[in-house]
């Protein structure tokens, strides 16, 4: 393998945030916060959704909406309606 041309990877946190799971592993990401595991410093990376609370994997369906994503795809389709109406 050549030398110096691969990322350097961390131990790092996965967090769910709607779910409250950790997933603990190795990855290029970084960040801000940093959490002891083991004695070991890991990088916590937050995250909307992951496998613990996408429906495909839990079989649930819940609205997860962090940013007001839906409210602003239910008013575009509000005005989209209107407009094709008129």
């Amino acid at each position: 393998m050549k030398k110096d041309i691969h990322p350097e990877s961390h131990p790092v946190i996965f967090r769910d945030a709607s779910a409250g799971a950790d997933f603990v592993m190795w990855s290029t990401l970084t960040s801000k916060e940093i959490e002891k595991v083991n004695g070991v410093d890991h990088y916590v990376i937050h995250l909307d959704i992951s496998s613990a609370s996408h429906p495909f994997f839990t079989g649930k369906q819940k609205l997860v909406d962090t940013s007001g994503r839906v409210e602003k795809f239910k008013a575009q389709m509000e005005r989209v309606k209107k407009t094709t109406a008129k």
